[in-house]
């Protein structure tokens, strides 16, 4: 077998090929790069070069399942505003993307007919404080047989329709923002302001200024992105391989920064048109989402389960025209160190390390060149 005495391209110093003949040093390297697989390197050029050795050590590689999704946010984060009462626009200045506190003023509506409501209110709560003195007094006098029943019945009627009444229009009041203690003869108002129902940012504005509102129509979105999660997507045939509480690493597009989640919920039903179930994952550092928007499209890899094989860093094994290969060392002299070039099947591949399939191969002390091995090989 032909040997190669090497050095690294950026040492000066001069290799020597060791082979029989008297062949130029070019037809030797053309030869030896077709049919040689062992390789010499000094213990000065091992130094210089920063090369190291190692052996097969037993490393975890996962059963990744991947996915897709997006990111969301709980439905009680999401709110859809309109109004209780129609009216016309009188004020709003909200632009998308504006933070807003829960029970911060949205936006004014104007409309006569709140003014009814508060007349009609005040008009109630005028007439309950005789209809209640009538009929507590109706009641005494029917139970000393001094009223009829039926005057007793009557005033009892009138005072329990009254205060519904007042009891229903003090309740729309509340729902108009109106204070019903602040409402007098004197203090009547036409207009209602419409405040957010939950913290968060304005997502949409659908109303403007001068528009008339119906109870029906949306006048803006608002969205909090605090717990943000991520759905995904896996397809029925991984659905056992997945379980809750299964790391979880996903990046957003064209994107290379790395999150880390965890499977938090599967859903139990199967969407029919693209087979495939819905999983609902936690951020592990909620930190993270900070930077992160609602409807972020993500690719994901749930770590579905964990195998133990024997591997390789990822620096020590060449590919060269669909074949994989390692250098064994063979032997170490005072001076030298011999390398044979050995192909190996490579598997999966977990962070730095190769899982090498062929593993029993080799015996448990055999040591690799770990560091240095691409450019050996390549030359």
């Amino acid at each position: 077998m032909k040997t190669l005495k090497y050095i690294l391209p950026i040492l000066t110093l001069p290799f020597l090929i060791a082979c029989g003949g008297n062949e130029t040093v070019e037809n030797q390297e053309s030869e030896i790069e077709e049919t040689s697989t062992t390789l010499i390197v000094t213990n000065a050029q091992f130094e210089l070069g920063k090369m190291e050795l190692g052996t097969l050590t037993e490393q975890s590689f996962n059963n990744v399942v991947k996915a897709n999704g997006a990111l969301d946010v709980p439905p009680e984060n999401k709110a859809t505003v309109s109004a209780y009462f129609g009216g016309y626009v009188k004020s709003i200045s909200l632009l998308q993307g504006q933070k807003i506190a829960k029970g911060q003023t949205l936006f004014v509506l104007e409309n006569p007919d709140y003014i009814q409501v508060q007349q009609d209110f005040l008009e109630a709560k005028s007439q309950l404080s005789y209809l209640k003195s009538d009929y507590e007094r109706q009641k005494e006098l029917a139970a000393n047989n001094v009223s009829s029943q039926k005057t007793f019945l009557k005033a009892e009627s009138e005072y329990k329709m009254t205060l519904a009444k007042y009891e229903s229009l003090k309740k729309k009041l509340q729902l108009m923002n109106i204070n019903p203690n602040s409402v007098t003869e004197y203090n009547m108002n036409s207009t209602i302001t419409v405040k957010s129902p939950i913290a968060g940012f304005v997502t949409s504005v659908l109303a403007t200024k001068g528009l008339f509102l119906n109870p029906s129509d949306i006048a803006l979105t608002i969205m909090n992105t605090d717990h943000m999660h991520v759905e995904l997507n896996i397809f029925e045939q991984d659905l056992t391989n997945v379980a809750i509480d299964q790391d979880v690493t996903f990046r957003i597009q064209n994107s290379n920064t790395i999150y880390k989640a965890k499977v938090y919920l599967i859903n139990k039903a199967i969407d029919t048109e693209n087979r495939t179930i819905k999983l609902h994952c936690h951020f592990i550092n909620e930190e993270d989402a900070i930077a992160l928007t609602p409807g972020m499209f993500v690719e994901a890899e749930i770590y579905a389960s964990s195998d133990s094989s024997l591997a390789l860093p990822t620096n020590s094994v060449v590919s060269i025209e669909n074949k994989s290969y390692i250098l064994l060392k063979k032997e170490r002299s005072k001076n030298e160190i011999t390398f044979e070039r050995v192909e190996v099947k490579p598997g999966q591949i977990n962070g730095n390390y190769i899982e090498i399939l062929n593993s029993r191969d080799f015996k448990s002390d055999d040591q690799f060149l770990i560091t240095g091995a691409f450019n050996l090989i390549q030359e």
